[in-house]
């Protein structure tokens, strides 16, 4: 299935793109991220926070054809 997957500041910086779309084999956020840690090494995925079409999830949910799913990388400052 299609997956269009957004990326944001540093993640979008280490892919050298803010957007990809993957042809993914598995149906969970977790096997989505797991993807994208190996073909665009991403680092620090694990603390990042993912939204599928807008709405926040987690590592179980299962996506569909033609989803988008953002993934946001950890605020910090002040």
């Amino acid at each position: 299935m299609k997956i269009k997957v957004l990326l944001f500041a540093h993640l979008q910086e280490e892919a050298g793109k803010g957007e990809v779309e993957l042809e993914l084999q598995g149906d969970t956020v977790k096997e989505l991220m797991a993807v994208m840690e190996k073909e665009y090494r991403l680092t620090r995925l694990p603390q990042a926070m993912i939204a599928v079409n807008e709405e926040f999830a987690d590592e179980e949910t299962v996506l569909k054809e033609g989803d988008s799913v953002a993934i946001l990388p950890p605020v910090s400052g002040g």
